[in-house]
């Protein structure tokens, strides 16, 4: 199977074929995995957020016409308080709201929503300037802190839920209030004389200046995106002087330095991932996106190294980025601990906005891999199977002492995995005029349009559970177009047939993807077999932690050994070298899952007694190892967890 190398060069210079993602409100998930987690979204996720919000006292800083009620969140030793980011709490909210909205209008959300929209609009200062904390509580020190205060991070996530709420329902609202503070954010910066030279240190207004870029097609929001891009650790540092301005000493600076937030050097500099996990690949995906729009192969070779050192030497087996919880990212090349391991829900879910928008720029496997194993894995873990406990951290080892929560002091990631799922079948096509990219599977219809002509695609599976994929295809009249699939890079010995016909992948497949071009009819049907055999996985040598161990997968699922089904510890595991592992199908468990049992060994404690330490080594009895998918351990109860298990030679 032909898998070109990485190329630096930016695909632009070969005219290559910008793919667009297919809007997910086009994607239906029939049946299935994916459909089950939707329906857990809108039905439970989203009405028990609100109410998380109001009782959280989130939703009270739009009381704009009250003085400030005492602080939800009180200032901590660093000066800052988690109100200062309670807008881009609520706008996330919007967002997956507004994403389930455009599958089915629901009176009451929209009326939760137009509660909001109507606050805002009553705070919104004349000149636009939008932020509650300022507004509310310290007006004359907007704009004097964008190191620390997040101002344009919460308007950028505001925008982003008035985007998503206006394409879901036409409500216009939303969309005037934040187009206004935008035209305010237009006025105060840039390279003009008077502006600042700012930006945010916590990227995200860049991408959601992209989006409006593309839902307006107004230049002023490209320009202003790619001037926060462009300005991004140019020297000297801006927040130098803004420390100063405020009597600050910059040296003070807590992190110390502005690689935490990817402003040490100029983005086009930078070549290793570094820094604040959730704002790199925020900054990454806006950078991408505004390759995409200007063909800017800059940015393109810039995004190309660091996507390579981030996935050689800084990704969890899990698709989890960020191993320290310091500076809620990046420490040293290898460095992946198990159990302190960081791994912010969105920091993965933050990635896979990255890799997805890489894949619509150079279609190729090495991008949508990482998506995948994001979805099923890092991700996904983020949210509890009932739909409304979750983790912030996404460890890979555990005694028993993390346990999901019901709210988070900093709940950044629940709006995040909702708004995730809610949008997830954008995720599964992209297209050109001539040509369509199947980048996920899962049991689903979709509506495309090539060329002008409608194009259904159906696809019948039971995956991520098994790899039989059926995709058959509905026209009006006969077609000329490519339909590339993605071979996933896991499985070795894919086949695909087109009505019943072999086809010889080692001749269609470049860069992961296997390109089905010719004259498509109504009732045209694909089948893509993927096998699924376990497999185990070995971390690079210098990955510390893991020397000695192994981690098991099953097609896109990464597997765990959970104290619930072990009866015991699942540190005291061995698994056998050549033990043989055996799948199968689990109605019970979480919704219905395939688990994966095989021979293993385990140290027996019953006749070691009292003392701590003993002169012979414990016996090790016969056991067996039951596996479960990885994203729905800490769902039972309380208990170890292990990704890594220790081989036994």
């Amino acid at each position: 199977m032909k898998q070109d190398s990485p190329d630096m060069d930016a695909p632009f210079s070969r005219q290559a074929k910008r793919f667009q993602p297919i809007d997910h409100a086009h994607v239906h998930f029939t049946e299935g995995f994916w459909k089950s987690w939707q329906d857990i979204v809108r039905d439970i996720t989203i009405p028990t957020q609100y109410k998380r919000l109001e009782e959280e006292k989130f939703l009270e800083v739009l009381d704009f016409k009250s003085p400030p009620a005492p602080l939800a969140r009180p200032i901590q030793p660093s000066g800052l308080s988690m109100q200062h980011f309670f807008d881009s709490d609520f706008g996330k909210w919007i967002e997956a709201a507004s994403y389930m909205l455009k599958y089915q209008r629901n009176p009451d959300i929209e009326a939760k929503i137009d509660d909001i929209v109507a606050k805002l609009s009553e705070g919104q200062m004349p000149d636009g300037y939008l932020n509650s904390w300022f507004i509310r509580r310290e007006p004359e020190k907007r704009w004097t802190n964008l190191r620390d205060l997040h101002e344009m991070y919460s308007m950028g996530h505001l925008l982003e839920g008035a985007i998503a709420y206006f394409e879901a329902t036409d409500k216009r609202a939303f969309l005037d209030i934040m187009l206004k503070a935008v035209d305010h954010i237009i006025t105060q910066f840039g390279t003009e004389d008077g502006k600042l030279k700012g930006y945010d240190a916590h990227a995200e207004v860049e991408l959601a200046l992209m989006k409006l870029y593309r839902l307006t097609g107004e230049d002023r929001h490209l320009q202003l995106a790619r001037y926060f891009v462009d300005e991004r650790g140019q020297m000297p540092s801006y927040f130098d002087e803004e420390a100063r301005k405020r009597g600050e000493n910059p040296d003070d600076y807590v992190y110390k330095t502005y690689a935490y937030s990817q402003a040490h050097k100029p983005v086009r500099a930078q070549e290793e991932v570094e820094g604040h996990a959730v704002r790199a690949t925020y900054l990454f995906s806006a950078m991408a996106d505004l390759a995409f729009e200007t063909k800017d192969p800059t940015l393109w070779i810039a995004l190309e190294k660091l996507f390579a050192h981030m996935t050689s030497k800084l990704l969890y087996v899990t698709g989890g980025i960020g191993s320290s919880g310091d500076n809620e990212g990046f420490t040293r090349d290898f460095d992946l601990p198990n159990e302190t391991a960081y791994a912010e829900t969105c920091a993965a879910i933050a990635l896979g906005f990255w890799v997805s928008r890489m894949a619509q720029i150079d279609l190729d496997s090495r991008y949508t891999d990482i998506l995948e194993l994001i979805a099923y894995n890092g991700a996904l873990s983020g949210i509890a199977r009932d739909g409304e406990h979750y983790f912030y951290e996404n460890v890979l080892e555990s005694h028993g002492q993390h346990r999901r929560w019901k709210w988070h002091y900093c709940p950044c990631c629940p709006t995040n995995i909702a708004r995730f799922i809610a949008s997830l079948g954008g995720y599964v096509y992209s297209s050109t005029d001539d040509a369509v990219a199947v980048h996920l599977y899962a049991a689903s219809k979709a509506d495309i349009m090539l060329s002008e002509r409608p194009v259904r695609i159906t696809q019948k599976t039971a995956y991520p559970w098994d790899g039989d994929i059926r995709l058959s295809l509905d026209l009006d009249e006969s077609l000329d177009f490519t339909v590339h699939l993605r071979i996933p890079g896991w499985c070795d010995k894919a086949s695909i047939e087109v009505n019943g016909e072999a086809i010889n992948l080692s001749d269609v497949t470049i860069k992961g993807y296997a390109n089905l071009t010719r004259r498509w009819q109504r009732g045209d049907e694909i089948r893509l077999i993927l096998p699924m055999p376990t497999v185990r996985l070995y971390a690079h040598p210098d990955v510390s932690e893991d020397f000695g161990r192994v981690a098991i997968k099953r097609g896109p699922l990464v597997y765990c050994a959970e104290e619930a089904d072990l009866g015991f510890p699942p540190q005291r595991l061995r698994l056998p070298a050549e033990a043989a592992f055996k799948a199968s199908f689990a109605e019970d468990l979480l919704g219905g899952a395939i688990v994966l049992t095989c021979d293993a060994l385990a140290a027996d404690e019953t006749n070691w007694g009292n003392g701590l330490y003993s002169k012979s080594k414990a016996r090790m009895m016969e056991t067996t190892l039951t596996a479960i998918p990885y994203h729905l351990w800490a769902n039972r109860q309380k208990g170890g967890m292990m990704v890594w298990l220790q081989e036994e030679a």
